[in-house]
Order: C-alpha cells, then sequence, then structure tokens
C-alpha cells in the first residue's frame, strides 16, 4: 500500500545559495527533467489507494561507494581539495540517515509526497574539502579544475561543479531526528565501516 520511489535532488537543478525544501519548483536541466518525469510516474500508484513517497536523496556519505568513494584515493594522497572554485553547495546525508528516512516513511503514514534526503546542514564543496582532510588527516589544500572532473564523473559533474543547497524540511517537520547531522562527525562514521 505504500510505493517508496527514489530519485536524486538534483530534480532542483543548479541553483547556488538559495535553500531549497520540498515546495521548491524543479529545475530545468535533463537531470531535472528526468526527475520530473520520474516522479510523475510513481505519482500515478496513488490512482490504486497508495501512498507514494518520492525520497530526492543527496550525496550519501557511504565509503564504500558513490561520491565519497571516488574523493577518498586523492584525499588519501594528500592531493585533494575543492571542486571548481569549492563555492557550489553540497546537500549531503549519511547512508544510516538515507536509511533511517526510507525506514520512516515505510512506518509512518504521515510521510507522502516529495521528501528530501540530506542532512540538515547543507555545506560548501570547500567545506566538505576540507572536513574529509581532516578526517583523514591530510591536507586538503589543492584546488580541482571543474574540467578534470569530467574524467571522475562524465555527464554527472555537473552535479558536482554547480550544486544546490537542499533541506530536509518535510523530515525534520515530521519528526525525523537524525543520526548524523554534523558533517565531521557523519564522515568519521562513514570511513570507519
Amino acid at each position: 500500500r505504500t510505493l517508496i520511489a527514489g530519485w536524486a535532488i538534483g530534480y532542483y537543478g543548479a541553483r547556488g545559495e538559495e535553500p531549497l525544501d520540498e515546495e521548491a519548483p524543479p529545475g530545468s536541466d535533463f537531470l531535472a527533467e528526468v526527475c520530473v518525469a520520474w516522479e510523475a510516474e510513481a505519482q500515478k500508484a496513488a490512482a490504486l489507494e497508495m501512498r507514494v513517497v518520492n525520497v530526492r536523496t543527496g550525496v550519501v556519505l557511504d565509503s564504500r561507494g558513490g561520491a565519497l568513494a571516488k574523493m577518498l584515493p586523492p584525499f588519501r594522497l594528500g592531493v585533494g581539495g575543492p571542486v571548481a572554485g569549492g563555492r557550489q553547495y553540497v546537500s549531503w546525508i549519511h547512508r544510516d540517515d538515507e536509511v533511517g528516512m526510507i525506514v520512516a516513511a515505510l512506518e509512518d503514514e504521515r510521510w507522502s509526497g516529495p521528501i528530501n534526503a540530506t542532512a540538515p546542514e547543507p555545506v560548501t564543496n570547500r567545506e566538505l574539502s576540507h572536513a574529509l582532510g581532516r578526517a583523514l588527516h591530510r591536507p586538503a589544500l589543492l584546488p580541482v579544475p571543474g574540467g578534470a572532473l569530467g574524467l571522475l564523473y562524465g555527464e554527472m559533474a555537473q552535479v558536482v561543479t554547480t550544486g544546490a543547497r537542499v533541506v530536509p524540511a518535510k523530515g525534520l517537520v515530521l519528526g525525523y531526528e537524525f543520526r548524523h547531522p554534523q558533517l565531521d562527525e557523519a564522515l568519521r562514521s562513514a570511513l570507519a565501516n
């Protein structure tokens, strides 16, 4: 009776410093258009009397996969640093909170519609880089040119170089308590596993 559909905060497109909650309109780039189309398809389940939850996920902190795993090798070598100037926002979430929000959405019928699965305080790429350097006890000073990201991420490099400041307003209103709301602690936890 419940459909939990997972998408990306790419739904919002590149929006700079503007805080974006679940009520913010979608972006107009390719990734945003894909997310909008997928959400529209998932929403059709409501006609079958199903509760639909569209989880829009930020950068998941997990050392075994995703963006963090790709960042680790250069940072461990001491050659990591801010990307493309570092001013773009990174809306992140620890994997435990990603799972926790999905479980809350399954168990609590008040959860429906779009839900931003991000930590309460997005950070800039520069702040994330410095926090990762601290967690690894390595310098994080070498800037990474935006063009170099195409080698690592391909077309997804745009997500890393532009960013969006996405906040989990709905989850907080519904009472979700984050296990890892602070970046430094979240990185230490993600790196310990």
